[in-house]
């Protein structure tokens, strides 16, 4: 793929838990994310502007990766009717990487679709798998909570 051009990288995660809790959880409950994961590498997410709940929201994660601390700065969009979340990046340091970058999070029946949308800043630039890895990671230690309470 050249530059401009916009690349894409999907993954599915099966879910032991409930697909509408596991969604509900993910659109409403960010603050508990933190909490809710095993991994040591996702430090703290906190408002940057607006509120929890309000679509639009803009948050800021704190996590380590590949033994590098980094932020991402986000706006949440949330589409009820597909049981979708989009993620965008509105500052951190996967912008240092690609022109844009949004995670897709789309909850169905006993799966969660993971689609990440990004644009390369130049060709030498490697996919994002080290963030797909990352979010799936979470994915299954939220679902692995929510099967637990």
């Amino acid at each position: 793929m050249g530059i401009g051009e916009m690349c894409v990288l999907e993954e599915k995660v099966e879910l032991k838990s409930s697909g509408e809790k596991f969604y509900n959880f993910l659109k409403s409950q960010n603050q508990k994310i933190p909490s809710n994961v095993h991994s040591e590498k996702l430090h703290a997410v906190e408002i940057h502007q607006g509120d929890w709940n309000t679509p639009g929201s803009v948050k800021l994660w704190k996590y380590n990766i590949e033994g590098k601390e980094e932020i991402f700065k986000e706006k949440v969009i949330i589409d009820e009717v597909k049981k979708q979340i989009s993620y965008v990046a509105v500052g951190g340091n996967a912008l240092e990487l690609y022109k844009s970058y949004k995670a897709i999070v789309k909850v169905e029946k006993g799966m969660l679709k993971l689609r990440i949308e990004y644009e390369k800043l130049n060709e030498q630039i490697p996919p994002p798998k080290k963030y797909q890895q990352f979010i799936i990671n979470i994915v299954r230690d939220i679902d692995a909570n929510l099967l637990k309470g």
